[in-house]
């Protein structure tokens, strides 16, 4: 990569690595809908911005099936989920998890082929697995009330991810990058705005938690997404792809230092064993790397 690029790389892992930390401020005041339901409102009204400000003409909802589809399992689903998450799991922790994304959107890749994973597949699933273990069970987790469903709706929330992904990979030929994130954030919002009825804010919420909102809606998710597909566009999709291994780190990082998580040795192994199972399932390796960037803009 070159320097910005590779400064590109840093500070979407950083901003991505704080957006579970802001989540967790943010959302005891709101509750999971109502946080998401803003986040989600206040990128797309960047992005809108964006497409009038760069002359993006047409219309940001179409094609319709599609990117309904994209902005519920991609942004509406994952973000709800992450966020009743966060209600109970520590910010270093949700980062540690959402590691496993690209490694449910391998397996699924091989489930659609109909044919059994490669055993570097099966292998960083099992050792991804062993992660999340390492991680819940040593830093005793589970024996806090409600902590298990939390794990599950985070895990859910990363299979949605990789869902997606593929989903994007299969039938996303033909949308550009910009309408693919312009478009997905509007149905993400009309997605998840009448859920608001059921699930109103649950007060008025302080400075920190407006600012927590502020910073995960503009920053975390409206000029994230486009400092990501512009790295995409700059050093390719394989080589944007280490941003998976920089989130976790920073999270971590994030969580010690601004909301005082402990960490651990098990903390560090967990999220070794993690990032190696993303490795090996995704094929992000040196080798693999090299051999990408013949094909890489």
């Amino acid at each position: 990569m070159d320097r910005q690029s590779t400064g590109l790389l840093i500070a979407l892992g950083a901003i991505w690595g704080a957006s579970h930390l802001f989540t967790r401020v943010a959302v005891p005041a709101l509750g999971p809908v109502a946080l998401i339901a803003l986040r989600v409102l206040l990128a797309a009204a960047l992005l809108a911005a964006l497409a009038r400000l760069y002359r993006q003409h047409g219309n940001p909802l179409r094609p319709t099936r599609f990117l309904l589809t994209i902005g519920v399992l991609n942004t509406a689903l994952p973000f709800f989920l992450l966020a009743f998450a966060a209600q109970s799991l520590t910010a270093s922790m949700l980062s540690i998890l959402n590691a496993t994304a690209p490694i449910w959107g391998a397996l699924i890749g091989s489930l659609h082929a109909r044919r059994l994973p490669p055993w570097r597949v099966g292998c960083g699933l099992a050792l991804g697995m062993l992660g999340v273990g390492l991680v819940v069970g040593l830093d005793g987790v589970l024996s806090a009330p409600g902590s298990g469903l939390a794990v599950g709706a985070a895990l859910a929330a990363t299979f949605s991810y990789g869902l997606s992904s593929q989903l994007i990979r299969w039938y996303g030929k033909g949308v550009a990058p910009f309408q693919l994130a312009h478009g997905s954030m509007w149905w993400a919002a009309i997605a998840i705005l009448p859920w608001l009825g059921v699930a109103p804010p649950r007060s008025m919420p302080g400075i920190w938690a407006l600012l927590g909102v502020l910073v995960l809606g503009l920053l975390c998710t409206g000029v994230a997404y486009v400092m990501y597909f512009r790295l995409v566009e700059r050093a390719g999709a394989m080589r944007a792809l280490t941003v998976t291994f920089l989130v976790p780190v920073f999270g971590v990082l994030w969580g010690h230092a601004v909301l005082g998580e402990p960490l651990g040795p098990h903390t560090f192994a967990g999220t070794a064993v993690v990032l190696l199972g993303t490795a090996l399932a995704t094929g992000f390796l040196p080798g693999q790397l090299k051999k990408s960037r013949a094909g890489n803009p």
